[in-house]
């Protein structure tokens, strides 16, 4: 069954805070080899969360949105 972005963004945020709660227990015991796997599962995550939209797409929908990038830059 499809999910909406929405959907799929909120799974990725509750990937990230189970994130957050294994790296406080990492912290506490001194963890490295954990700390250092979680900080590579955290940018495989934000890159699915802050990908930016395919603009090549968007310009056969409206051709300005390749002039005006600046408008789906994160802010």
């Amino acid at each position: 069954m499809p999910i909406t972005e929405k959907e799929y963004n909120g799974y990725l945020f509750d990937q990230l805070t189970l994130l957050e709660d294994i790296e406080s227990v990492a912290k506490q015991t001194n963890a490295t080899e954990v700390l250092d796997e979680i900080a590579i599962k955290r940018r495989q995550i934000e890159r699915k969360l802050y990908q930016l939209p395919d603009f090549s797409v968007l310009s056969i929908i409206n051709p300005c949105c390749l002039k005006l990038p600046f408008l789906f830059a994160k802010i």
